[in-house]
């Protein structure tokens, strides 16, 4: 290869070079800082390709997406003076990316860990001036809106603009959960007493309501019964009045006859009886009269 082929084929690939140094694309997700000999010169760059001196310019870039700081869990203290661990996170973006660029050095980490210590101070206030009943369930929603005003002032400093903050969980110490478990297992022990003996004073009431109801039911129906039974052997009489005084003689026949056959059911049957008595009379003969 000739010389002059060789020198135009350097000079393409540094023209080459010298342009690729000269552009550069702005994503959508991203914003851009351009620098002048370290200094910055322009921030408002809209997605699409640009031009910058080499040497001179120097481009730094930042993801302009919604960002998730997830913090550690850590304790704090209730109004009680009890420990609970919170565990809790950060949604953020950056708003001002010049003022991001300078207070937090283009770090994510740096505004990672300054986000996380203002979260941390703000969880410590909100929960020393609740009790854990109130932090837990009444008044949750409350401390994240608090604490959220509280971190945007703060962040709006660094150009950082936070998006939500949320706390995904409240929990105790494990050696204080034990001790509530079996408080809370006592006390619900204690219900189920409560409950159980509550039952059985309303199950004897019931018994006790339902024995008086038979011992009612059992004696109005005796009453009734012996009502009906005294009415019946009182028509009876009546009737057996009326046949005695239509055929007194053919009434005591029949009579002794039923004797007869109520006593001389069987035949190993033995009645002592003085045979000349008023009982063998129709023995003798159909007027029951003495011979």
């Amino acid at each position: 290869m000739s010389p002059v082929k060789t020198i135009s084929l350097i000079l393409a690939a540094a023209v080459v070079w010298l342009a690729s140094m000269s552009f550069f694309v702005v994503d959508e997700t991203e914003l851009a800082i351009k620098f002048r000999l370290g200094e910055i010169v322009k921030t408002d760059y809209e997605p699409g390709l640009y031009f910058k001196l080499p040497f001179v310019n120097n481009v730094r870039k930042f993801d302009s997406r919604i960002l998730t700081l997830d913090a550690q869990p850590e304790r704090y203290l209730t109004f009680e003076k009890k420990n609970v661990i919170v565990d809790a996170f950060i949604k953020w973006r950056i708003s001002d990316v010049a003022n991001y660029y300078t207070t937090m050095a283009g770090s994510e980490r740096n505004a990672g860990l300054r986000l996380s210590q203002v979260i941390k101070n703000g969880l410590r206030d909100e929960f020393g001036k609740r009790t854990i009943q109130e932090a837990i369930s009444g008044e949750r929603s409350q401390i994240m809106n608090v604490i959220t005003a509280q971190i945007e002032d703060q962040a709006n400093q660094f150009g950082i603009e936070v998006v939500d903050v949320r706390i995904k969980r409240i929990e105790l110490p494990p050696e204080v959960s034990g001790s509530v478990y079996q408080r809370m297992e006592a006390e619900r022990s204690r219900v189920a007493k409560d409950l159980r003996s509550r039952g059985a004073e309303a199950a004897e009431r019931i018994r006790a309501d339902a024995d008086r109801q038979r011992t009612v039911i059992l004696a109005e129906a005796y009453r009734d019964a012996e009502g009906l039974r005294g009415e019946g052997d009182a028509r009876s009489a009546e009737v057996y009045a009326s046949a005695f005084t239509q055929d007194a003689e053919f009434y005591e026949l029949y009579r002794s006859l039923n004797a007869y056959k109520n006593v001389f059911r069987n035949e190993g049957d033995v009645l002592v009886l003085d045979p000349t008595s008023e009982f063998f009379k129709y023995f003798k003969n159909a007027k029951g009269l003495s011979q």
